[in-house]
């Protein structure tokens, strides 16, 4: 299927195929992150696919669409030439002690890496990387910020 192609089975169809055990088309993965995206798909129909893909599991093929369709569901930043090769990635979900990114992020960044980092607050009862920070006498975490973003 083209990737601007849309399948002509309905949601529930689309349901129903993982729930059983099939495996679902780039197109039918598409769909459901576009319907999740515009608010098309009931939140019932969302928890149900989720469920049967829960169950059933996805095989690599899924897996890729479905992590293509979300990361493009989303604005895509990009980095500039110059960064080529300097780039490095420490994913954190934030978690209880929020120990290693805290330490890693700058050191990598004072060997000149470029470590581009996404952090949330109010993460459950542990708080986020951003409200840890917050809580250090006179950081600012907006310099921290925007000391990523590239000059323009």
């Amino acid at each position: 299927m083209a990737h601007h192609e849309q399948s002509t089975a309905t949601f529930p169809e689309h349901i129903r195929k993982k729930r059983n055990g099939e495996q679902l088309s780039a197109g039918e993965i598409r769909d459901f992150i576009q319907g999740v995206k515009d608010k098309t798909i009931q939140e019932s129909q969302i928890g149900a696919m989720l469920m049967a893909i829960w169950l059933q599991g996805m095989v690599a093929e899924e897996t890729l669409a479905l992590t293509k369709e979300m990361m493009m569901s989303g604005e895509v930043m990009s980095w500039p030439a110059e960064w080529e090769g300097l780039m490095v990635d420490k994913h954190s979900t934030g978690g209880v002690g929020d120990k290693i990114s805290l330490v890693l992020a700058p050191a990598l960044a004072a060997c000149g890496c470029k470590v581009p980092m996404i952090s949330g607050r109010g993460l459950a009862h542990t708080g986020g990387t951003l409200d840890k920070l917050e809580s250090i006498p006179g950081f600012n975490v907006y310099q921290a910020v925007f000391s990523l973003l590239p000059c323009t």
